[in-house]
């Protein structure tokens, strides 16, 4: 059984948070530290750990944030010592937030310096969100740090829906002011990078289809390799959604032409199993044609109703009357982010967005 994630943050990674910042301010009171950060610790989730580790640190770094910043910087590790990294940054992230929001320059600076060793894409939004004018124009600098966390960081930090972050209204609402950060990002060298940039794409493609549909467009000419499958990564939820000008910027038309039989080799399928189907997709058009081929599961819910996860299968090309056939399994097991339910679920398959082929079948459970 995997470990509880809450047991990332530990009484013996307490310890060393007190250790790494005594060994830099020998007023910093380590003992009460540790008594604070780690009452009854055993018994809370990981952000309320993370959120009493944070309040240790405000009870026991000085006053003044400007001094507390400079110890917490001074206790990042160097080349001939450890200090704080990884998990232990988390509530460090925490404390600038709930401290540092008077000084925007000085925060921001930290959790830019602390971000190579954990990131700081949880640390920065509330900054933004107190002033995304002035945050903004700070964190856009950082698009040509030689250090690819930093670069990452504008465009992590900075996603509108970043998940288990504080949402960022004003961007879900007109995410336009992030554009020219994606944009100095498009080809970074390091992937690392890109797939952020291509995941912050695809947050706002969820609320401004055409928006995102057009800045693919707009950047898709001369592309290289690594920025065309960016852009395609960034496409993936409009794709789900058949997008018409999102599939047309990669070669995809509509579906008109393109015929789907469906064969599911079993009615039944047992959790902990696969669903075993094949799709063959033909081409009766005059024309060839280019498929990109999804299919979708419409889960079983506790009220009975249905609700689809679309995923991705493969992407074909078909001349005129050509015929391909698609084999897939699709296996039921145990996931953090979904509850089954016995029942009739259904499959759908997906061509260039339009649903052309359907089947139910029934999930039984022990």
């Amino acid at each position: 059984m995997a470990e509880a994630l809450k047991n990332l943050l530990h009484p013996e990674l307490v310890a060393n948070m007190a250790t790494s910042i005594k060994s830099v301010d020998r007023r910093f009171d380590a003992e009460r530290f540790f008594t604070v950060a780690t009452r009854g610790l055993e018994q809370l989730e990981l952000m309320q750990r993370s959120l009493q580790i944070r309040d240790a640190l405000i009870e026991t770094l000085a006053s003044s944030f400007a001094e507390a910043a400079a110890v917490l910087a001074d206790s990042l590790p160097e080349a001939d010592r450890p200090g704080l990294t990884q998990w232990m940054l988390l509530p460090v992230n925490q404390f600038v937030a709930k401290r540092g929001l008077e000084d925007f320059e000085l925060s921001l600076a930290l959790l830019k310096k602390l971000t190579p060793h954990f990131t700081a894409e949880f640390g920065i939004r509330p900054f933004i969100h107190a002033d995304q004018e002035r945050a903004l124009a700070i964190i856009s600098e950082w698009v040509t740090e030689e250090n690819h966390h930093v670069r990452r960081l504008a465009s992590e930090g900075t996603r509108p829906r970043l998940p288990w972050a504080m949402r960022l209204p004003r961007l879900v609402e007109d995410p336009r002011p992030v554009l020219p950060i994606l944009e100095a990002l498009l080809d970074d060298p390091e992937d690392y990078v890109r797939r952020s940039v291509a995941n912050s794409l695809n947050d706002i493609a969820k609320d401004h289809p055409l928006l995102v549909a057009e800045f693919v467009e707009r950047h898709m000419p001369d592309a290289s390799d690594n920025r065309r499958t960016l852009l395609r990564h960034a496409s993936r939820t409009l794709f789900k959604k058949g997008h018409a000008k999102a599939l047309a910027n990669f070669g995809f038309g509509d579906a008109a032409g393109l015929v789907c039989g469906l064969d599911v080799t079993s009615d039944d399928v047992r959790f902990g199993a696969a669903l075993a189907f094949s799709a063959c997709i033909h081409n009766s058009a005059t024309t060839p044609k280019q498929a990109m081929v999804d299919y979708a599961i419409h889960h079983r819910k506790a009220d009975g109703s249905l609700s689809a996860k679309v995923f991705k299968w493969k992407s074909i090309a078909l001349a005129p009357g050509e015929t391909k056939e698609l084999s897939k399994m699709h296996t039921f097991r145990p996931i953090t982010t979904r509850r089954y339910y016995p029942g009739v679920h259904r499959l759908v398959v997906l061509v260039n967005g339009a649903e052309l082929a359907t089947s139910d079948f029934t999930l039984v459970m022990d």
